[in-house]
């Protein structure tokens, strides 16, 4: 073979590798989710072509798949490199042969690695459905199935046992850079960018960070009649109440709103209300909201009451305040919105004592410091080591979080100064 026609056949066989690089590259780097869209799958109907088909077929099994693939471009790579030496070195020696060798090393792994390699990540989409077909035809081949097949089972036994079963995991990290990506493309708008952020901090929220706490709680009395009930449900709006024996911490059911009427209709207005109350359904604080969700929707209940660790009542719960943590505010037209901060001269804000340390952070763009509290009144109240009372404050992040006003032993208004701003 003359060393004009042995190039070729090089080039050839390099080019050929570069095909197989594109082709490992393109299905190692396709999500089954990202496959089925696609492919088309939808559910139990689906709606492919033969190429669909194809890809789905490979992503059931991607290391037996890709086997052959591989075992020929690892053959295509020697074959190149083999004949290469002997056509140098047969016409000018053994030296210029090393020195064809390294000048292949980096063509081949610019012009046959890297650059396909880089072409399937950013097209990744658009190749992977015309080469899965060309992948499968490979693997069909017998003389390079079976070689290939044995090559990886043996590879297979020799992992630990824990990673042999190993199932493929994403992250949350990833899933938000995803969803990142998608936003700077513009394949999602702001506003489902931040649902599927909410759905994923979804998971790691407790109840405790979304209950209304226990000073905030609206009860009935047990021993109030039916009419003095719906008096109280006019006044605070609310469908469910629940009802207190001697005190908070003796919860012994929940008042519907419907009974309520019901009962009225009936002519019961001076009946108690302790005898139409529901038997009330308690959680303990550091459930997962997430799992409470699940269990409300399986269960048909809407209200909870929030235990602490010592069994007393630490606030209630609602499906309606669990869906505020996904979808944001829920208000009807009967609401009263607040605004969460009030902007003041100089930089400052007026916030409520109940407003998260995660919001704030967000309205400042600081990182305040983190610890056993969720809200700026509790900051405050773990700083000053008691209960504040108004004209007080504490120096978080060079500004300056007065107490304005305070309820009882809560904190209802807090002024947080300016940068620099003078107190």
């Amino acid at each position: 073979m003359s060393l004009g026609v042995g190039l070729l056949v090089v080039g050839l066989l390099m080019a050929a590798s570069a095909v197989l690089v594109a082709t490992e590259t393109s299905i190692l780097h396709i999500r089954r989710a990202k496959a089925e869209v696609l492919t088309g799958t939808n559910g139990d109907r689906q709606q492919t072509d033969d190429r669909s088909a194809d890809l789905l077929r490979l992503l059931d099994d991607r290391v037996r798949g890709l086997g052959p693939v591989l075992f020929l471009l690892m053959a295509f790579r020697l074959a190149a490199a083999g004949l290469l030496a002997v056509l140098v070195a047969g016409d000018h020696g053994a030296g210029w042969a090393g020195v064809a060798l390294m000048v292949l090393l980096v063509f081949g792994f610019t012009l046959a690695d890297v650059l396909p390699r880089t072409i399937a990540l950013r097209s990744t989409d658009r190749l992977v459905l015309r080469l899965a077909p060309f992948a499968l035809a490979i693997g069909r081949i017998l003389p390079i199935r079976w070689p290939a097949l044995g090559l990886v089972g043996l590879a297979e036994r020799l992992l630990p046992r824990p990673l042999r079963t190993a199932a493929l995991v994403v992250s949350e990290e990833e899933l938000l850079a995803v969803a990142d990506r998608a936003l700077a493309s513009r394949s999602i708008d702001a506003d489902e960018h931040d649902l599927i952020e909410s759905v994923i901090a979804f998971g790691d929220t407790l109840v405790r960070e979304v209950m209304v706490p226990r000073p905030d709680m609206e009860c009935v009395a047990a021993d109030l009649t039916v009419a003095e009930a719906m008096a109280v449900a006019a006044r605070n709006g609310h469908s469910r109440v629940p009802v207190n024996g001697d005190g908070l911490d003796d919860i012994i059911g929940v008042l519907h709103a419907k009974d309520l009427m019901r009962a009225h209709l009936e002519g019961r207005d001076d009946v108690p209300v302790n005898g139409l109350a529901r038997p009330p359904r308690f959680v303990p604080e550091t459930k997962q909201a997430d799992d409470l969700l699940r269990e409300m929707q399986a269960d048909r209940y809407h209200l909870a009451i929030v235990v602490d660790e010592h069994g007393g009542t630490a606030g209630l719960v609602t499906m309606e305040d669990l869906l505020e943590e996904v979808v944001g505010e829920i208000e009807d037209e009967f609401d009263q919105a607040e605004p969460i901060a009030q902007p003041l001269t100089g930089g400052g804000l007026r916030v409520h004592g109940r407003m998260p340390i995660d919001e704030l952070n967000d309205l400042l763009g600081e990182t305040l410091p983190a610890g056993d509290w969720d809200t700026v009144g509790g900051l405050i109240f773990d700083a000053l080591g008691h209960v504040p009372v108004v004209g007080e404050g504490i120096e978080v992040a060079g500004r300056r979080f007065g107490v304005e006003q305070v309820e009882g032993r809560r904190i209802t208004s807090v002024r947080i100064d300016g940068p620099g701003e003078s107190t």
